[in-house]
């Protein structure tokens, strides 16, 4: 008896000496204190969920192979946006500039900018691109199913090696857990390149539960790409009857901004292969061009770009900033910057999914409805289907597209990538469908959602703690 409390003992306290190691990590405090109470409350459980998903390894492994390999090639001297677009009024310009600097990206163009939402005009755009492929086809997602979806990309992919083309597939292995690598043999076999961004693997010392590559990039030839919220897999066509009718967005971009896409990809599949990409062939610019800004983001970042980007996005608005995401986290930073645009008249609208493959975060998400209520800020949530899509309109210029939710996760753990584009047409054809989407949804008001029952209060006053850890 007296040997099992002494190792209970001897696992408490090794359980307590994750702390000093969790406070020389310098978190946000209000982190710091989840992590800390849930290593005293649970020594042994909280303490093995630290190691797995609260430390900062991937952090420095990420920092040290970005030191050796820089792929952002074109970032020098490309950060004045007069150089850019000379016709730009100065208030964009800044507004380029600042995030630009916050993001340590290029500014960019784009000679074509498509808007396709829905796998229904998705799929068929990018099957298209990699049939048309001579020379290299990159493709990033977050999810690939092995379903009918999925394996018809696979074939393609094969088919595209067989024929000479480079073809390389990089996946998060957490958000393609109920595969396995053996799916993708027949591309390896054709001539083809396939890995994860990380593994599971003990011994290769990646074993990062926390850390996940949530982007969705597909590159083809360097002259095309395609960036924003979809994977691949039947659900994303509506073959998910729980789920229904799935919203989502992808862009589909030509011009020098692929470049700038073509580094993130370099930077990611040099961190999973430790194979370097060469750069592919500049792309001129057209006269009639559109002004691009693309925001990274990822754990191995110290300034939280997307964070950032959207507090001076909020600060820009003038008129409206509309904002659609599937799941909805904020911090206080975006809380306040969402109260204080609305408080100046700006036309601050919410649109966040009911259905949700996480349904406790809709509780979550509920208890903030009533601080952005107080303030002017309208919320719907769609109840349609699931709504994926990740869009943001500002005034009747600018759109944002991308993978990132509006929550702890995207903002500071997940790699995301979004693109942020200046075309009145695009703004305009998206603010249509949103608009639909504001008339299918349900409204939240503040006098109605005042009145629910002290059981769903409670609730979400119970979720509203876990905050910071989603």
């Amino acid at each position: 008896m007296k040997s099992e409390w002494l190792w209970a003992l001897i696992a408490y306290g090794v359980s307590l000496s994750t702390i000093p190691h969790l406070l020389l990590l310098k978190k946000r405090p209000v982190s710091t204190l989840a992590w800390l109470w849930a290593i005293i409350l649970f020594p042994y459980v909280g303490a093995l969920f630290y190691l797995l998903m609260g430390t900062d390894r991937m952090k420095r492994k990420r920092l040290k192979r970005r030191e050796a390999f820089r792929a952002h090639r074109s970032l020098k001297g490309a950060r004045d946006p007069r150089g850019i677009v000379p016709s730009l009024q100065e208030r964009d310009q800044l507004f380029l500039e600042t995030l630009a600097h916050v993001n340590q990206l290029p500014n960019s163009v784009a000679n074509s900018v498509n808007v396709l939402v829905d796998a229904c005009h998705f799929y068929p755009a990018l099957e298209e691109a990699i049939k048309k492929a001579k020379h290299f086809i990159h493709m990033q997602f977050y999810i690939w199913r092995d379903d009918e979806a999925g394996k018809r990309f696979l074939n393609l992919a094969v088919d595209a090696a067989r024929r000479g083309v480079e073809v390389r597939i990089l996946l998060d292995e957490m958000g393609c857990w109920e595969i396995s690598q053996k799916f993708y043999r027949p591309l390896i076999e054709a001539g083809g390149h396939f890995s994860w961004f990380q593994s599971f693997n003990i011994w290769r010392n990646r074993f990062f539960l926390n850390f996940r590559n949530h982007r969705k990039l597909q590159i083809i030839d360097g002259e095309v790409a395609f960036v924003g919220g979809m994977n691949l897999g039947e659900e994303y066509e509506g073959g998910d009857e729980t789920l229904g009718y799935w919203r989502d967005v992808q862009i589909q971009l030509s011009g020098p901004v692929v470049h700038v896409l073509e580094d993130s990809f370099a930077n990611d599949w040099y961190f999973a292969t430790d194979e370097r990409l060469t750069e592919s062939k500049k792309i001129e610019r057209d006269e009639e061009c559109y002004p691009v800004q693309v925001l990274a983001g990822g754990p191995d970042l110290n300034c939280d770009p997307l964070q950032r980007s959207l507090v001076a996005m909020l600060n820009h608005a003038r008129e409206r900033f509309w904002i659609t995401c599937g799941y909805f986290v904020p911090s206080e930073t975006l809380l306040t910057a969402l109260a204080i645009c609305a408080s100046r008249g700006v036309d601050v609208r919410l649109l966040i999914a009911e259905k949700v493959d996480h349904p406790y975060l809709v509780q979550v998400s509920r208890s903030f409805y009533e601080d952005l209520l107080h303030v002017g800020v309208r919320l719907f949530e769609y109840s349609c289907g699931m709504n994926h899509s990740k869009v943001t309109i500002i005034d009747q210029d600018w759109l944002m597209v991308g993978s990132a939710n509006l929550d702890n996760r995207s903002m500071r753990l997940n790699f995301e990538l979004n693109v942020l584009i200046r075309s009145q047409e695009q703004n305009q054809y998206l603010s249509d469908i949103l608009e639909k989407d504001f008339e299918k949804s349900k409204e939240i008001k503040l006098s109605i959602f005042q009145k629910r029952s002290f059981k769903q209060k409670l609730v979400e006053a119970a979720f509203r703690p876990l905050a910071p850890l989603l």
